[in-house]
């Protein structure tokens, strides 16, 4: 994840990973892994509505496989969508064709051609066939949402203050970070509109933004 040197040296250096988007002054880039999950996917849906904004979910392809209803939503309310493996398989921790196999699964269950690595973990050897195939997005600000005891006052601070225009944040759409999205989703997106940011969608591979 950025902040780690490994991944900051990364970033530098491999342009074939998106981790901020070139955009306009007033766009922020709102994403949400690892769902589409029933217990908190459709409240992100309606609270994303209720303020006008558009967002990515990089949906896990055993999720979208069993929650087929709530991946048409997300499509049908005008969010991207993109994938994160099948099973949420580790880049680092899996041998490598066990891994490319989730990934292609996962793009087969899900669609599209925007896809996240699951940890931000990928090894050197993956980023060219990925590339090839499809939009590696990363991002730039994290507040994890995902950490035990992690607040939605401090999760909100963090992207708040750490964000700029272009900025792609990881949220998450799980049970385990449902508590802290509720509590934050909100004054996110109402800190963005006091700074006169739009949140949108990332676009596919193959278009600008």
């Amino acid at each position: 994840m950025p902040g780690f040197p490994a991944l900051r040296l990364l970033a530098g250096l491999d342009r074939r990973l998106l981790w901020h988007v070139p955009a306009a002054a007033d766009e922020v880039f709102l994403t949400f892994d690892d769902g589409p999950d029933p217990t908190i996917t459709p409240w992100v849906l309606d609270t994303l509505a209720a303020h006008g904004a558009k967002a990515t979910f990089f949906c896990l392809g055993r999720h979208a496989e069993r929650h087929s209803e709530l991946l048409a939503r997300i499509r049908a309310e005008g969010h991207a969508v993109g994938h994160h493996t099948w099973d949420h398989a580790n880049g680092w921790h899996t041998p490598p064709r066990a891994w490319l196999r989730s990934v292609l699964r996962g793009a087969a269950g899900v669609g599209g051609t925007l896809f996240r690595p699951p940890y931000g973990r990928l090894r050197p050897a993956h980023i060219g066939p990925l590339h090839r195939r499809f939009r590696v997005v990363m991002w730039d600000v994290m507040p994890g949402d995902f950490k035990p005891g992690r607040s939605g006052e401090a999760c909100a601070r963090h992207v708040l203050r750490r964000s700029r225009p272009g900025s792609i944040i990881v949220l998450h759409d799980n049970p385990k970070s449902a508590a802290c999205l509720r509590e934050a989703l909100v004054p996110i997106l109402e800190g963005f509109a006091r700074k006169g940011w739009r949140c949108s969608a990332i676009a596919p591979a193959g278009e600008s933004r």
